[in-house]
């Protein structure tokens, strides 16, 4: 288990910090930021949310006002102000995030004449992650710089994947970007686990995919899957996770499973 400080023994652990990604939309990718970050931090556990994400999503569904903001995950990685600036509470005490705003939305351009631009927010982390135990980074929906960005600053990847058909189109060329950034930018890289999202069991469909994808990823798909769920959609829209919003759906109840399934693996 990562901790903050040493632990008895005397030894300095690290923050495990994870890139939530798939480069396909609405796959789940905000959804399991918020309430996967929510459901650690009611276990306990210190957690940052870096939204990267020009859309926001993960920032709305914290119930951050973003025209209230002072400083933004844009601020951080394109004017070299500090990430401490950036970082906001949650209604989960021990969440924060980096929240994003439209400003976001023009970084991949400015991105292309950075120097060691694959390597921003990978610095830009550096004087601020040891505070934490977990640090997710919401990718956006694409293969881009903020996406190289988070590949870069990751020691592993959390993908949702959806149970639809093709389910599965689109990771080749993910696994394609993973293995360049191993060679050339963060060996350490690695898939930490594979979540399935929007699941319903009454469907054929859906033990259909999660089997399927079970074959192609093996034990790396984690024993939680995530329902589908009205309420669990819901909860974005009232700024909270939905561990707080309803704490007894079935939602909640995976996430919450699931947030121990990442504890487990360290």
């Amino acid at each position: 288990m990562p901790y903050t400080e040493e632990d008895c023994s005397g030894q300095e652990h690290s923050p495990v910090v994870l890139a939530i990604i798939n480069q396909k939309g609405g796959v789940g990718k905000s959804t399991t930021a918020v309430n996967l970050s929510a459901a650690l931090g009611e276990a306990g556990k210190k957690v940052l949310v870096v939204d990267l994400d020009p859309q926001g999503n993960t920032t709305s569904g914290y119930g951050i006002e973003k025209e209230d903001l002072t400083s933004d995950v844009y601020d951080a990685l394109l004017q070299d102000r500090p990430m401490d600036e950036a970082i906001v509470g949650t209604v989960e005490e021990n969440v924060s995030i980096v929240p994003a705003t439209i400003q976001l939305a023009g970084a991949e351009i400015e991105l292309v004449s950075r120097m060691a631009r694959e390597s921003i927010l990978k610095n830009a982390l550096e004087d601020v992650k040891d505070s934490y135990d977990y640090v997710f980074i919401d990718c956006p929906p694409s293969l881009g710089l903020l996406t190289l960005n988070a590949l870069t600053a990751a020691d592993g990847l959390l993908i949702p994947i959806q149970c639809e058909y093709y389910a599965l189109e689109g990771v080749t060329k993910l696994m394609e970007t993973t293995s360049m950034v191993q060679k050339s930018l963060n060996p350490a890289l690695d898939i930490f686990g594979v979540l399935m999202t929007m699941y319903d069991k009454r469907t054929t469909l859906s033990n259909q995919v999660v089997a399927e994808v079970r074959r192609f990823f093996g034990d790396r798909v984690f024993e939680t899957v995530i329902p589908r769920s009205v309420k669990l959609s819901e909860a974005p829209s009232y700024g909270l996770p939905i561990t707080q919003y309803n704490p007894t759906n079935k939602g909640a109840v995976a996430y919450t499973a699931l947030a121990q399934e990442v504890i487990d693996r360290g």
